[in-house]
């Protein structure tokens, strides 16, 4: 890379709130108060819960001896955080509140300043041999040729030969405890940092998210990838690329051998005498590593499926035709806005008057109460004799509320026996409908079947049920004398 370029970058990398947040005027504070409330402890707290806890702590660093203040309240710091990206803000699905959580640089900024305090080694032999099996097993893994592979095996059967034979002598080399302190703290490390990757994670899946409801709602055509694919009742999120690494990583992780492998794992490592050494919270991040790693999961897991459902929910509503129409409207307002920019004077007076919306304000004391005994009803019941019900008048209620498919297709049948083809509009004018819109509905829904949809359109003409005539244009449909037996 350039050295213009690394520059570039470095600028590109100073607005973000990672930098920001390390450069900030009260890093210190700020870092020490968010790692305190939202990173040691709880990873998620409602809005109140967050204010009243952040103003006690604000209130005992301005009453001790640290040399800068925090002045400002606890709901003007969380704001202030919110707008420059180190908080994320929530409401959940039934919640009465929103909640907060820390941003994912931010996190990021926490680990990194936290590390520097108790630096780690440059170079330890831990480091060294986790890379060296990661890279003889990818070696193994990807070996193709049979010969190769095979005596890679028997090199590795004539190894553990010799180990077996070894310690069923008694003789069994064991790590001493600062090398097995070593490469316990090294696991730990790597295992917190593979936890926090479920943040990245799930703001993966947001950006996906957002990114399939901007090519739906930017797709000029009738019927993008992305809808083509729903419609199909494909799952997009879970497709893409970050969908499959995570349900690969969610079932390993739900693999009952794996799971049991690593409970047995953690438990033999702890009643090791060198993990008595392990400090406290090392201990315990051990001991719950496996339901940290559930936890965060399903929650990422749930996270998923909660997208892919309003995705789809979002297509299949037609609520995107909405934001469509509204997004070529702005695109519209703004290329035309570009074409007169040049021949319109940004000052010059318009003939046009905008009203601006407005409120009436008024006093709480100046409203009137609402008096239930103005308009209080009368309560008294009346006996009333039975309705008389035959089964015409039944017959004549289900007829009007449900569409007549039985007749709809009699009458078609009839009438393709003697015609070759008919549109709607000659069945209407051989056979009246005798339930108006209903009957037109459910010709057209017939059509949808068993006709033949041109790209026209025709009038029809019927009389309603109270005399009067009505009209509709309505796609041009044909029924044909070859599909007569479909209406039998």
């Amino acid at each position: 890379m350039k050295l213009q370029e690394r520059i570039a970058t470095y600028r590109r990398l100073r607005e973000e709130a990672l930098w920001r947040l390390l450069a900030a005027d009260h890093a210190p504070e700020i870092i020490g108060l968010l790692q305190t409330l939202l990173m040691n402890g709880e990873r998620k707290l409602s809005a109140s819960v967050l204010f009243e806890r952040l103003q006690h702590h604000l209130d005992a660093i301005n009453a001790s001896d640290l040399p800068r203040e925090l002045p400002r309240t606890a709901q003007a710091y969380v704001a202030d955080w919110l707008a420059k990206g180190y908080l994320e803000r929530r409401l959940p699905e039934g919640a009465s509140e929103e909640e907060y959580e820390l941003a994912a640089q931010t996190a990021q900024a926490i680990r990194f300043v936290s590390t520097l305090d108790t630096p780690r080694s440059a170079a330890t032999e831990s480091r060294l041999s986790l890379v060296i099996q990661q890279l003889v097993r990818l070696a193994e893994q990807t070996e193709t040729d049979p010969t190769t592979r095979l005596e890679a095996l028997y090199a590795e059967r004539d190894r553990l030969d010799v180990e077996i034979s070894r310690v069923s002598s008694g003789k069994v080399a064991a790590l001493d405890g600062k090398r097995a302190l070593e490469r316990a703290r090294e696991v730990i490390q790597l295992a917190d940092e593979l936890a926090e990757d479920f943040r990245r994670v799930r703001d993966d899946f947001e950006k996906l998210n957002r990114e399939f409801r901007e090519r739906i709602i930017d797709d000029e055509g009738q019927r993008g990838d992305v809808l083509d694919r729903l419609f199909e009742g494909v799952d997009v999120i879970a497709e893409s690329e970050a969908g499959r690494s995570f349900h690969a990583f969610w079932s390993l992780l739900n693999d009952m051998e794996q799971s049991a492998q690593l409970d047995a794992a953690l438990e033999n490592v702890l009643s090791r005498n060198f993990a008595k050494k392990l400090q406290r919270h090392e201990r315990q991040f051990l001991r719950g590593f496996t339901g940290v790693m559930l936890e965060r999961g399903s929650h990422v897991h749930d996270v998923l499926q909660q997208f892919a459902r309003s995705l789809r929910g979002f297509v299949q509503s037609r609520g995107y035709l909405e934001q469509r129409r509204l997004n070529q409207l702005l695109k519209q307002a703004q290329g035309e806005a570009l074409q007169l920019r040049d021949s319109v004077n940004a000052r010059q007076r318009t003939p046009y008057t905008l009203q601006l919306t407005t409120s009436r304000l008024r006093s709480l004391s100046q409203w009137r109460l609402h008096d239930p005994r103005t308009s209080r009803v009368d309560g008294r019941i009346v006996r009333s004799d039975g309705a008389a019900i035959t089964l015409d008048s039944v017959s004549e209620l289900v007829s009007q509320s449900e569409i007549d498919f039985r007749s709809l297709r009699r009458d078609l049948h009839a009438l393709l026996a003697e015609h070759d083809q008919l549109s709607i509009g000659d069945v209407l004018a051989h056979k009246p409908p005798e339930q108006g819109l209903g009957s037109l509905v459910g010709y057209l829904s017939l059509a949808t079947r068993h006709g033949v949809i041109g790209n026209e359109q025709e009038a029809v003409r019927w009389k309603g049920g109270d005399g009067q005539w009505r009209q509709a244009r309505i796609p041009l449909v044909w029924f044909l004398k070859e599909k007569r037996h479909e209406f039998a």
